[in-house]
Order: C-alpha cells, then sequence, then structure tokens
C-alpha cells in the first residue's frame, strides 16, 4: 500500500528549539537562479525558504536578477554574477561563494539551482560544471533539469533531490508518464529514483516523492496552482528544510504537503487571483495553524 502523507510529517520537521542557538543553527539556503527574463523565480524561492524556517538565503543571480531582486524585499541578499546569463566565467565566483557558505554555516546549507536560469548551451554547461565542483546537498528544479540530462550519472555522485513535473521527468529519464495512472507513476518514478541514487519528487496533480527505496504520494494543493511561481516555492521549501539538517526524502514530502496545502488555503480565497506571493504568505497557517 503507498503511504500518503499527511499534516503528521510536520512534527518530524519542526521541533521545539533550544533557546541558546544562533544564528546558522537553522542553515544557509543558496539560491541559484534568474537570467534576463525571468527574475522572480529565485526571489519566490528564497522568501518561500524564509517562511519555512532557514535562517539564511543567500540569492546568487546574472546581474540584471540580482539587481532586481534586490528591491523586492531587505530580507533577500542577492549576489550579482558577471553577465545576463550564468555561464562558466562566473564559476570561480559561484564554487568560492559556495564554499565561505558552508563554512561560516558549518556545513549546515543546501543549494536550489534552475529556477529562470535558461537553456542556452553556455548555461547548461557551467550547471553540470557547478555541480562537478561542489559537494553539497542539492535541488536541482527547472532548467537545471535540463543541464543535468546531458550528464546523468552526475546524480549518482551527489546527494540531490530532482522536481520535475510530468514534461521534465521525461526530458531527464526519456519516459513519457503523463498519461499513465498513479500506479504506474509510482512504480516509474521509484525505479529512476534507484538509477539516479537521488530523491526525485514529481509534480503534478498527486505529487509522488520517491528514494528508490521508498515512495510516498502527497494529496495536497489545488487547480489555482498552474499559475508561474508555485514550482519556485516548493524548490524553495526543500531548500529550507534540507539546509535545517532534515532528511533529504522526508524534506521532499514536507516540501510538497507545505506548498501544497498553502496554495489551498490561499485560493479559497483567492481563486484564479491566486499567485505565488499568495501561497507565500498562506505557509506561516500550514505550518502553525
Amino acid at each position: 500500500m503507498t503511504i500518503k502523507v499527511d499534516k503528521s510529517i510536520l512534527k518530524e520537521i519542526y521541533k521545539p528549539r533550544s533557546p541558546d542557538v544562533r544564528k546558522y543553527d537553522f542553515g544557509l539556503l543558496l539560491v541559484i537562479g534568474g537570467g534576463g527574463f525571468y527574475t522572480g523565480s529565485p526571489a519566490l524561492a528564497g522568501l518561500a525558504a524564509f517562511k519555512t524556517g532557514v535562517d539564511m538565503v543567500h540569492i546568487l543571480a546574472p546581474k540584471r536578477a540580482a539587481d532586481i531582486i534586490a528591491s523586492f524585499s531587505p530580507n533577500l541578499a542577492a549576489y550579482p554574477l558577471k553577465g545576463e546569463i550564468l555561464t562558466e566565467r562566473d564559476l570561480p565566483g559561484l564554487v568560492g561563494l559556495t564554499e565561505a557558505a558552508k563554512r561560516v554555516s558549518h556545513g549546515k546549507i543546501a543549494v536550489v539551482i534552475g529556477g529562470g536560469l535558461g537553456r542556452s548551451d553556455e548555461t547548461k554547461s557551467a550547471v553540470v560544471k557547478f555541480l562537478e565542483q561542489t559537494d553539497v546537498k542539492t535541488v536541482i528544479d527547472a532548467d537545471a533539469i535540463h543541464a543535468v540530462a546531458l550528464r546523468k550519472e552526475l546524480l549518482k555522485e551527489k546527494e540531490i533531490v530532482i522536481t520535475p513535473h510530468t514534461f521534465e521527468f521525461f526530458i531527464l529519464t526519456g519516459r513519457e508518464i503523463k498519461t499513465l495512472s498513479l500506479e504506474d507513476r509510482i512504480k516509474i518514478i521509484q525505479e529512476e529514483a534507484e538509477k539516479f541514487y537521488s530523491v526525485i519528487l514529481l509534480k503534478s496533480k498527486i505529487d509522488i516523492a520517491s528514494n528508490g527505496k521508498e515512495t510516498v504520494i502527497i494529496e495536497a494543493g489545488t487547480p489555482f496552482m498552474t499559475v508561474g511561481g508555485t514550482g519556485d516555492t516548493l524548490a524553495g521549501i526543500c531548500g529550507s528544510l534540507i539546509a535545517q539538517g532534515n532528511d533529504l526524502f522526508k524534506s521532499a514530502q514536507a516540501a510538497a504537503f507545505i506548498n501544497g496545502k498553502a496554495g489551498e488555503i490561499a485560493s479559497k480565497k483567492l481563486g484564479p487571483a491566486l499567485t505565488a506571493t499568495d501561497l507565500i504568505e498562506a505557509i506561516a497557517q500550514v505550518i502553525y495553524g
């Protein structure tokens, strides 16, 4: 029988905090994303990460995106890369900033990469080389999925959560699952997670998460979450929970539950007027309501 994730997952994630905790005890998240057009993607991931408890978010983005993101919220620290898109010339800076973040956070760190980056050959090559040169727990989302599809063996060497929708899953695996039954999807997701030694979180009407050994479903969400940005919030939440020290598989399950339930709450008031920022504002109600 397939396990259904419910609110009890939150008790596994959120424990009482000691009064003696300090900054970075609950993690630092690096969000690598954005480009000339999709400037909001990393900001949405970062804001969702803060709402789910991470202590700090650093956004690393091409210059135009970083400049715009810095104006969104005083909570967001955005570092501008050199050009208008991510390329290999950014790698020394990205790797250096990642290593510095590991030191300052005492290893309580995760990376979310992909949202809004674009799919140019230069950018995909830079994503692959960044993953080759770093050793950090990583959420691979959106355009970064297209990049790692070119170098799938990397997934076996890293601690990774992949968050595809059905088309991105096809790009990654070559397996078309859009029209399959839930049972068949569950079987295929588990097979591919086992092959890649990674956690896969499939975004769909019923989300499916697997680490290759166990597979669960998350029945949370609303048809109004087709709006742009709700995948970015999911990736940010997942990265936040990982940076706080939670297991990758558990983080993926909890992220899908929190994101979906926040969408449900916001959509009850807003219906088709729902935006990703509305979802973010509903996160606290999911966790503490």
